[in-house]
């Protein structure tokens, strides 16, 4: 069961400062789950997944 009051395109594109199209674009692709009642509504544990599959590795700096 999902934990968390489900967040609405517009609160989730401000919290990662991108449009809502972006939101809905990853939401048609698959890559952010999200519920369908006549909007979409994300859950914020699903938005915490979305992000850590996003998150990118910390490059090592190179000795000189």
């Amino acid at each position: 069961m999902q934990q968390g009051e489900p967040l609405t395109v517009e609160e989730v594109a401000k919290q990662l400062r991108v449009s809502s199209e972006t939101v809905r674009a990853w939401i048609r692709a698959g890559e952010l789950e999200a519920i369908d009642v006549g909007k979409y509504l994300i859950y914020p544990s699903d938005l915490e997944d979305f992000k850590e599959r996003r998150r990118t590795g910390r490059k090592r700096k190179r000795d000189s």
